[in-house]
Formats: structure tokens, C-alpha cells, sequence
């Protein structure tokens, strides 16, 4: 569940009400000053259509109950509040007509999301405050679920199965809505994973090279070796790879778009010659290297195709390989927001951590290191939820108002998903057994800024 902005993003809830004394029903249309922008007036009607059965009343505060009663009140389209039990609520969720209450009774998981991207449903308050009181009360209720939880986890699973035509619908679907408007919110490089904050003052741009050092280090790059990256983004990795560790990388990403701007970066920094950018799926990997790094990519593999991506990882290192999966997760298996995965990134899954080590042990690799970088993330999601705030008028003449709800609502949702740790960042190294040319102590890891050996 997850909803409008939060004062990290340094605005409010943006729903102004205009009230009408013979009316009582809640409607919606845009105001003047919502024209491609998102937002809404709320004009009030006495007919009696905003009113709304002891049912459904009684059905409302039973969603609150099985979603672990979170500290909010609801505001249903009779004006009526459905006050929070326990601490005293952090906002108000506001439903604006008795059709978005009864979808929302029926599926809270996808119809939060689609009331709000549609206006239909808001929030007074801070955001992310919100989110994060909602998804903490609602951890301990999900352990109930149980089997069912995991039934449709899996069913869900396959019905976007990431098969070779699968993942390409479910990328072009998410990275390949333009550059430019990925421009207007992510730092100059285009780097759309985790950042790594070495101190909370860095700059998103500062701390995203610090992410890239730290990949680096852990992998323990040297001059002259050849790395391959499966899922590559907009190239920042490897060229950064290349440029300042002088090693040689193969890129695979099957994203037009994305793969089209890292050429042209190789083209203009002249590194042409040692990053390589190749249009194709990971499974098209062939050849031998002796690094293997995949940053932000394992999340769109789904479980039933890991056994596929370790056997591409055995049959492209050698005898003393080593790599780095990178991967958004949690802490146990389980089915990711319906919302997100149909509205935002199909056929996504972010596994636990015995999950992400099937796609090793089946080939015997040892894993050296695994780092947990979650409050990283959420700190990366804030930088960039404040970036999309301060872009969004852009973003509403690119697309309308309801683009900028719906992705508004998930770099919000995302903050307090890794700040509740509801999901979490693992960097796991790992490296072919008997091999012993490795760091003793992670001493390297915070020494010096880099450069070959780093």
C-alpha cells in the first residue's frame, strides 16, 4: 500500500477541498492548477451517493484490523473517520467515492495504489511516515498468511515468467519510457541502483561513484583482466570499470534504450576499445573472463530461472573466477506488492538471501562476503523521490497527471519499504573454491579512493 508524498520530498499532500453546503457526495475534478500536474479539488454533494453502508463501514475497520491495525485514519467519501487504534495516527487516508471503498475492501494491495495514481484516494501527511507505519503494522499481520501467501506468490511468479520474450516485454515495459525522463531524477550518470553513502553529507552523484568504487574493491579488479556484466544499465559500471580500474568489460542488457546511451558515452570518453556493449539477454553470455558482476538485475530473473543464470556464471569464468551479484531482496520469500509489479516493474521478485545462493551452490562457488546496504537504498530512494518532486511539472508535460501519481507513489513506497525493512540490498561476493588470491580483512574496502588494484 502506498500513497502521495512525503516532507522528505519537501511537499505535502496536494489535494485542496472546496466544500458545498446542499451537497454531502465526494467528487473529483481537476482544478485549474491541476492541469497536468496531478492534482485535485474536492467538491462535496448532499445527495446522499457519498454515503455508505454499516457493512461497508464494518468492512473497512476489518481491512485495518488484518493489515495489523497501523496508526492511520481513514476518511470515508460520508466525511465519516475510522480513527486508528493504539499510538496516535501519523495521517489521514482520505476515500473520495464508495466504489474506490469497496475495490479497496476487496484488494487493498493493488487498489491503493490505483485509487491514488487515479485520485480517487489521498493522504494528509507526511508520506513516507505514512507508508512506513503501514508496512511495520502490516510485517507482523502478513505472517499469518502463511500457505496462501506463498500460492500466489508462486502463481503470480508465472504468470510473468521471465522467459528470453518474457523479460524483454517486462524491461521495455519500465527502462525503456525514455532517457530523458530518467534524466530529470537520477544523478549525471544515469545510475539507477543502490548509492553507497560513506557519510550522510555526500552528494547523490558523489555517493553513486562511491557505490561503483565499492563494487570495485569487493571484486578486487586488476589491470589487464576482462570482466563481463550481465544487466548493465546505462553503462556507468563499466565504464567506470574501465576507465579508472583498466580492465576490459562485456555488457549484456536487453533495454534499446539504455544500451544505445552507454555506446554513445564509450563513443565520447573514447573507451570504445575496452567497454563493450552488447544488445542481448544474459543467457546470450558466452566467451571466458575473470570477473563476473551483475548490479540491480537479479531482481528481474525470477527463482525459476536462477539454475539458467548460474550455469552462464560457471560457464564464463575460469578456473580462479570471481563476482558480485548485487540484488534488491528480503528477508524471506514472498510475494512483492501486486501494484508494483503490474503497474511499475512486471515480472520483478527480489529473493531472500537462500533464495539469491541457488543461483550458486548448484556450481560450487564459494561465497566470500555478503553486505546488507538497505539503509543505503533508502537513502538513495529519498534523494531521488526529492529530484522527481522538484522535476514533476516536466514530468506531467512528458506524460499527465497520472504518471507523476503513480511514480510518485513508488519512490515513495520504495523509501519506506527499505527504511521499515520490508526489503533489503545484499551485495554477495563469491569466487570459484581453492581459489586463496583474496583480501584476508575487508580493511581495503574504506582505504584510499580508488584507481587499479583498488
Amino acid at each position: 500500500m502506498s500513497s502521495p508524498v512525503s516532507s522528505h520530498a519537501g511537499v505535502r499532500s496536494s489535494t485542496s477541498g472546496v466544500s458545498d453546503e446542499r451537497s454531502g457526495q465526494a467528487k473529483l475534478r481537476p482544478g485549474p492548477e491541476a492541469i497536468g500536474a496531478g492534482k485535485f479539488e474536492v467538491v462535496t454533494d448532499r445527495a446522499g451517493g457519498g454515503r455508505v453502508s454499516a457493512a461497508e463501514r464494518w468492512l473497512a475497520r476489518q481491512m485495518l484490523r488484518s493489515m495489523g491495525s497501523p496508526p492511520v485514519r481513514m476518511v470515508l467519501c460520508s466525511g465519516e473517520e475510522i480513527p486508528a487504534s493504539g499510538p496516535p495516527p501519523v495521517a489521514r487516508m482520505l476515500i473520495r467515492d464508495r466504489a474506490t471503498l469497496r475495490k479497496l475492501i476487496l484488494n487493498p494491495n493493488l487498489s491503493f495504489g490505483d485509487g491514488y495514481s487515479d485520485g480517487r484516494i489521498d493522504v494528509e501527511g507526511d508520506l513516507t511516515e505514512f507508508l512506513e507505519a503501514v508496512y511495520r503494522a502490516r510485517s507482523a499481520a502478513r505472517k499469518r498468511v502463511g500457505l496462501l501467501r506463498k500460492i500466489i506468490s508462486r502463481w503470480w511468479q508465472r504468470t510473468r515468467s521471465n522467459t528470453l520474450r518474457g523479460s524483454r516485454a517486462n524491461i521495455h515495459h519500465h527502462y525503456d519510457i525514455g532517457n530523458d525522463f530518467y534524466k530529470l531524477w537520477l544523478d549525471e550518470q544515469l545510475v539507477y541502483t543502490c548509492a553507497y553513502f560513506p557519510t550522510p553529507q555526500v552528494t547523490l552523484e558523489q555517493a553513486q561513484v562511491a557505490k561503483m568504487d565499492h563494487v570495485c574493491r569487493k571484486l578486487w579488479l586488476r589491470p589487464g583482466e576482462t570482466v563481463v556484466e550481465a544487466g548493465c544499465g546505462w553503462g556507468a559500471l563499466g565504464l567506470h570499470m574501465a576507465k579508472h580500474y583498466g580492465v576490459k568489460v562485456k555488457a549484456f542488457n536487453i533495454s534499446h534504450e539504455q544500451i544505445a546511451y552507454a555506446r554513445q558515452r564509450a563513443k565520447q570518453e573514447g573507451l570504445n576499445s575496452r567497454a563493450e556493449f552488447i544488445e542481448d539477454d544474459y543467457r546470450a553470455i558466452s566467451g571466458r573472463f575473470d570477473v563476473f558482476v551483475s548490479v540491480g538485475m537479479l531482481e528481474h530473473v525470477g527463482t525459476d530461472h536462477y539454475h539458467e543464470l548460474g550455469k552462464v556464471v560457471d560457464g564464463c569464468l575460469g578456473p580462479c573466477g570471481r563476482g558480485m551479484i548485487h540484488s534488491i531482496g528480503q528477508n524471506e520469500p514472498g510475494e512483492l506488492s501486486p501494484w508494483l509489479t503490474r503497474r511499475i516493474f512486471p515480472g520483478a521478485y527480489p529473493p531472500s538471501l537462500r533464495e539469491m545462493t541457488n543461483v550458486l551452490e548448484p556450481w560450487g562457488f564459494s561465497v566470500l562476503d555478503v553486505e546488507n546496504l538497505r539503509l543505503h537504498y533508502a537513502e538513495t530512494l529519498r534523494h531521488w523521490l526529492r529530484r522527481f518532486e522538484a522535476a514533476a511539472g516536466a514530468v506531467a508535460e512528458m506524460f499527465d497527471g497520472r504518471f507523476v501519481r503513480t511514480w510518485r507513489l513508488y519512490l515513495a513506497g520504495s523509501v519506506a519499504a527499505f527504511a521499515s525493512g520490508g526489503l533489503q540490498l545484499f551485495q554477495t561476493v563469491f569466487a570459484r573454491p581453492g581459489v586463496n588470491e583474496i583480501p584476508w580483512t575487508r580493511a581495503r574496502l574504506y582505504e584510499g579512493s580508488g584507481g587499479p588494484g583498488g
